[in-house]
């Protein structure tokens, strides 16, 4: 039997998204699976945290983490690779992973649960994806319920109001940089994406879907 695999995510989980279009470029056989409370049994299965993304394979192997999934990967499917050839640029690549994992989240969840609109956006959209069947009624409370829920953790990522003109003006300029880098090129180094082409866009990717941020892609990119 060949392998296929089974992504666990969450179209609204900038990692999960990362790992999805990372298996769409390389043309790895997988199939979609937003986690929700009717698969949520079959995800505890294989996950060892309560997180998404988690890839499992038909052999009953199971990973997580966007990194470290995207890295051993990688090592199974190494054409066409995502790593540069030269050392230098291999190395920017990474760190700029890393700068999206852990600092351009800050403008996706600061965007999204600092502004009325995006708020009521986001919350019901998870509230429908991990639902899917409910009545209208349970999804307005569920939205509800989540919408206060992440309000109270944008401390987590560092968002409040001493932050937020920062938070906010390092996204304008990362759009300002990209809109000019790209002008010439696809991707980040060429010709073709390299793993932190999957760690911003998966990032930029969640803030183009949510209201707010969106009117500033239209505005500065």
């Amino acid at each position: 039997m060949s392998d296929h695999y089974q992504i666990f995510g969450a179209e609204l989980s900038p990692y999960s998204v990362k790992v999805r279009a990372y298996f769409r470029y390389k043309g790895i056989p997988h199939d979609w699976l937003p986690r929700t409370d009717e698969n949520m049994a079959e995800f505890q299965k294989f996950a060892k945290l309560p997180l998404v993304p988690l890839v499992v394979s038909n052999h009953g192997d199971a990973w997580q983490d966007s990194t470290p999934i995207i890295e051993e990967f990688e090592t199974m499917f190494p054409e066409p690779s995502i790593v540069p050839a030269d050392p230098a640029l291999a190395f920017l690549s990474a760190l700029i992973e890393e700068y999206a994992d852990e600092w351009a989240n800050k403008y996706m969840f600061h965007y999204r649960w600092w502004y009325d609109a995006d708020q009521v956006s986001a919350a019901q959209r998870l509230a429908r994806d991990a639902r899917p069947h409910a009545a209208d009624v349970e999804i307005e409370a569920m939205a509800q319920m989540l919408r206060e829920r992440m309000v109270q953790r944008l401390g987590f990522v560092g968002s409040h109001s001493t932050t937020k003109e920062q938070i906010e003006s390092s996204f304008i300029r990362t759009l300002k940089l990209l809109e000019k880098h790209l002008t010439h090129r696809p991707f980040l180094f060429g010709g073709r994406p390299a793993l932190a082409d999957f760690g911003l866009a998966a990032q930029l990717y969640q803030c183009w879907t949510d209201p707010t941020p969106r009117k500033l892609f239209d505005q500065k990119a």
